[in-house]
């Protein structure tokens, strides 16, 4: 994206950013950093868990891991938007959240597995508290919903998402395969740290509210909760110590308890809305219609987020890594999903538009189908190259890029709707809570995905593909031909 600047409207004489607020600009280059450290770190991962000079673990245990530490991001981005709410303001907690994801990328690139788990989890505590918040900053920097640019701000705002996406696994990907595993993982940090930086230069360009604290805790509160917190965290040091003071204890201990956690914790937020005395009629109706959504969705994201793990590392033991007999690393694959949704999102945005002109534009639940019955197909298509593998031969690469490439078409009919459609179906009184619930979704299918691996189901079999992808088609067609009842648990929403 193209930093040059614009003059406003001549009476106003301000500078702007592509004819949006300054700060806007500051809040694009700190997704960007923040998305170029996260996506090569991501890349690297499961590559770094079973290569010999890495942690040499086996595909199992590294998608195990892999999945649980993608549930950890969006299952912490719950309380990192309460943090911004209620302790630190979103200013101050995207600024923290950083520093955060920093230390946690310059702890991983240190060589040793235990450090190298710590640091795994501040990246993943930082990205929570950081992905909850940036994005309200984004929202305070226009007159409210009704401010005409904000749809087009957050488009580019995204743009910069996908611009780091694409350009980490490239980079960080290549000096991590090819250089080294700790220096690709420093590299990491050092985006994350040229993030944090230009964020403490740009924040006066950013709107006041960004420093308030909207809801802040009370004397009282604030005593309870640090009381909690202590009680709980003094429960699972006692609990871990005691584990490996007798020996016991193994990986598992630590993996298997967050994999059901993932399970648990989605079911019980969506059981204490549905149970709401206060919520009315419609909203138990619309709440009841939701959690079509979110179940399909969670099957979606069980699938797709497979594209970083059982996908690549195939990729790595069984294809042909190359185009025209120019070797790639396998992290390149990686880039080839943001690079579609850049080039592909401005061509659905026209297609739906041109279709709701006509009075055609599907509707959510066609599309939310269509989705998940797209996401199945993938996988079917991956049993073409396992078949290839299984006969003792090396996969094309395209065979790869066949997949991401509709990974991708899934995910653009998916997951707008999906975000779109949890804002209009939340009780009122969950306004503000339930993007952390569409969030749960992808920690429910990454924990699923989790604790199949740890129950040591080969997830790279033909037999388990082949369901997945019967699961994800079914959904689909269920989905589809209980539209009428959806449709009618939904009210007023379309």
């Amino acid at each position: 994206m193209a930093s040059s600047l614009t003059k406003d409207s001549p009476n106003s004489g301000e500078k702007t950013f592509f004819g949006h607020p300054r700060g806007l600009a500051t809040l694009f280059m700190t997704e960007m950093w923040e998305r170029f450290s996260y996506y090569g770190m991501r890349a690297l991962l499961p590559l770094y868990l079973i290569a010999p000079g890495g942690l040499d673990m086996n595909a199992a245990t590294a998608t195990a891991i892999y999945s649980v530490y993608l549930s950890l991001v969006y299952l912490l981005a719950m309380p990192g938007g309460w943090f911004g709410d209620r302790v630190w303001g979103p200013r101050k907690t995207v600024a923290i959240a950083g520093g955060i994801i920093m230390l946690g990328h310059l702890t991983l690139a240190l060589p040793s597995e235990a450090t190298f788990f710590a640091g795994l989890g501040l990246v993943a505590i930082g990205s929570g508290l950081l992905k909850s918040n940036i994005s309200t900053m984004v929202g305070h920097l226009y007159d409210g919903p009704e401010d005409p640019r904000r749809d087009g701000g957050f488009t580019i705002f995204y743009m910069g998402i996908n611009m780091g996406a694409f350009a980490a696994p490239l980079v960080i990907g290549t000096v991590g395969e090819n250089v080294n595993w700790h220096l690709g993982f420093a590299l990491a940090a050092l985006g994350m740290g040229l993030g944090v930086v230009q964020f403490l230069i740009g924040t006066r360009h950013l709107n006041e509210r960004s420093l308030v604290v909207p809801k802040p805790l009370s004397k009282d509160e604030r005593a309870a909760t640090l009381r909690k917190s202590m009680i709980w965290l003094g429960v699972a040091a006692v609990f871990y110590i005691g584990t490996v003071v007798t020996g016991v204890y193994t990986l598992n201990w630590l993996l298997v308890p967050i994999t059901i956690a993932g399970l648990v914790i989605p079911v019980m937020v969506l059981a204490r809305i549905k149970r709401d005395k206060e919520l009315s009629a419609a909203e138990q109706s619309k709440v009841s219609g939701y959690i079509w959504f979110f179940v399909a969705a969670a099957i979606f994201w069980m699938i797709y987020d497979q594209g970083g793990s059982t996908l690549s590392i195939f990729a790595k033991s069984s294809a042909e890594n190359s185009v025209f007999g120019w070797d790639f690393p396998v992290s390149w694959y990686q880039s080839v999903n943001p690079v579609l949704i850049m080039a592909l999102a401005p061509v659905f945005a026209t297609f739906w538009l041109a279709l709701n002109r006509r009075g055609k534009e599907p509707s959510t639940i066609v599309k939310f189908s269509s989705g998940l019955v797209l996401v199945g197909a993938s996988f079917f298509v991956f049993l073409m190259p396992l078949t290839i593998a299984g006969d003792g031969h090396k996969a094309a690469a395209l065979w790869l890029v066949a997949i991401y490439f509709i990974q991708t078409v899934a995910e653009l009919t998916l997951s707008p709707v999906g975000l779109s459609v949890t804002t209009k179906m939340a009780p009122q009184k969950y306004a503000s809570q339930m993007m952390g619930v569409w969030f749960l979704a992808v920690t429910a299918g990454d924990c699923t995905t989790g604790l199949l691996s740890l129950a040591g189901v080969g997830l790279d079999g033909t037999g388990v593909v082949a369901l997945e992808a019967t699961l994800a088609v079914a959904a689909g067609i269920a989905i589809f031909m209980y539209r009428g009842k959806v449709k009618q648990l939904m009210g007023d929403v379309r």
